[in-house]
């Protein structure tokens, strides 16, 4: 039992850590995107940090 509760914080520690990197992709792509440096046809980047977002 132990070891599980052990295994899942593990695991609960990483997507912690996973979640900020995705949070901070996202961020990014908008600083970018806002600079212009991101067109518009390249809007499924996001979509796709979002969607791992929400998976975490």
């Amino acid at each position: 039992m132990q070891h599980e509760a052990i295994h899942i914080e593990g695991i609960t520690e990483s997507k912690s850590k996973y979640r900020k990197l995705v949070q901070a992709g996202i961020v990014k792509w908008i600083s970018d995107f806002q600079k212009g440096n991101i067109e518009i046809n390249s809007v499924d980047d996001l979509k796709k940090l979002i969607e791992l977002d929400i998976e975490l």
